[in-house]
């Protein structure tokens, strides 16, 4: 299989890549499919656009800015348009529209509060992050409609390529690419069979469908884009939106750290990068999905850490970037990268699991040591719940990043000083986390209906 480096790792804005940029993408892509329509049929006066939100996009929406998306992409707005903007500004410019220009002759009558419906009952049966989408005549019947789903980290897929069970990972076939593995034990039997490391691998696959030259250059703007972000984040202090009033803590750890060095140990500096990225997150702000935004700050964290404190080059940090493409493609085709589908365990353990294989790249690490390092990191986030406390990704997604970090470079330590000879498998690891995830309770998997949603005292 095959997902490129520049789809898993994309520049968007918090606070959720499912809950924020899935929702996003998927009213632009319906907002187009309006428009198609309207060069083909003879569409009637008062049309209306609703949309219907489902399951985990229901229960947290709100929390996650899930109807601001929606307003965003309707009006033809995508992630990737809006990173840099001032959103607050923009979406108060739009949100209170009552109609959504469709092209220069049509256009549909709107309104957020009214027509995007966060509906509480049984979640569709395809996924738990479903979207409907309507176009509907004057007496309310369906002209067009078609239904998304958000998959994790920005992905989204119709009803249609949901059930072709290959399409919704936007992955192409292993024999598409020279190196196509599907497995963990299958990418390390073609690194032993070419002689080739895994990144040498995994860049010859990318440039099958783009030239090194645009590889790199997107490699180099993803790392900007982190360490814009995490930059930001140390800077920035006050509150953030939402409600609870949780106060931005990486400044202030920033500057203890920065004032007695001496006393500053790794987990403090991964703390304080991490943190700096998932308050940009839950701010809305600019961030690099990595692989989702929930679990944002951990990549970018330990690569910051690594070129910060340890000298590391920029050919270095796509070697980095390029090696924990290739796990968190494996975990995504084998099982999920999702919050909504396996709790946390996918969206920080997944992002721990990429950051320890990228570091262990950089330090020279053998393709065996880097699956091992891999293995490590999503074994000790087996069975992680999410559980966001208001809905919001902010508590405790903020700290568990700065974890996730931590652990991704315990991984990393351990591995090395290995042989890359150990007992469980990155295969097996990614297997166990799929079945803990289906068997995890709905109340778990970002619905915020348990664990630390409900345990907060309400003063």
């Amino acid at each position: 299989m095959f997902i490129s480096v520049l789809d898993l790792l994309k520049i968007g804005i918090g606070p959720s890549s499912s809950h924020t940029m899935g929702p996003m993408v998927a009213a632009w892509e319906f907002i187009h499919l309006v428009k198609n329509y309207c060069l083909t049929h003879d569409v009637p006066q008062g049309v209306s656009i609703r949309c219907t939100l489902k399951g985990s996009l229901s229960a947290t929406g709100r929390g996650h800015a899930t109807d601001r998306a929606i307003v965003l992409g309707l009006n033809q707005y995508l992630p990737k348009d809006v990173a840099d903007h001032d959103l607050d500004t923009l979406v108060h410019r739009i949100w209170s529209n009552e109609s959504i220009e469709i092209d220069d002759a049509h256009s549909a009558l709107f309104s957020a509060e009214k027509d995007i419906v966060f509906d509480m009952g049984k979640p569709l049966p395809e996924h738990p992050n479903g979207l409907i989408f309507e176009l509907l005549d004057e007496k309310g019947k369906a002209l067009i409609s078609n239904t998304y789903f958000s998959i994790g980290g920005g992905f989204i897929s119709t009803l249609e390529e949901l059930n072709q069970l290959v399409a919704p990972l936007q992955m192409k076939a292993v024999n598409s690419t020279p190196y196509g593995f599907n497995s963990a034990q299958s990418m390390l039997d073609m690194s032993v069979d070419s002689g080739l490391s895994i990144e040498k691998m995994k860049r010859l696959n990318e440039t099958v469908f783009i030239s090194e030259q645009e590889l790199d250059q997107g490699l180099d703007l993803i790392w900007q884009a982190m360490k814009k972000c995490i930059e930001r984040g140390l800077k920035t202090e006050g509150v953030l939106p939402g409600g609870p009033n949780i106060p931005r803590r990486a400044k202030a750890l920033y500057q203890q750290l920065e004032s007695q060095p001496d006393m500053a140990d790794v987990n403090d500096w991964l703390c304080a990068y991490a943190m700096a990225v998932n308050e940009e997150n839950a701010a809305g702000h600019m961030v690099v999905t990595a692989p989702t935004n929930g679990a944002a700050g951990v990549i970018p964290a330990v690569l910051y850490y690594f070129t910060t404190h340890m000298g590391g080059t920029d050919e270095q940090v796509r070697e980095f970037l390029l090696t924990a493409s290739a796990i968190g493609g494996l975990i995504k085709h084998l099982s999920s990268i999702s919050g909504a589908e396996v709790g946390c365990q996918g969206e920080v353990g997944s992002a721990a699991s990429m950051a320890a294989a990228g570091l262990c790249a950089v330090k020279g690490g053998t393709a065996q040591q880097i699956e091992h390092a891999a293995e490590i990191a999503l074994e000790h986030h087996l069975g992680m719940t999410c559980d966001p406390v208001h809905g919001l990704v902010q508590v405790p997604c903020i700290e568990r990043n700065g974890f996730g970090a931590i652990k991704a470079y315990a991984a990393t330590s351990l591995a090395i000083r290995g042989s890359g000879k150990h007992f469980m498998s990155l295969d097996k690891c990614i297997a166990a986390m799929k079945q803990t995830g289906e068997e995890m309770s709905v109340k778990f998997k970002e619905t915020s209906l348990g664990g630390l949603a409900v345990t907060i005292t309400e003063c």
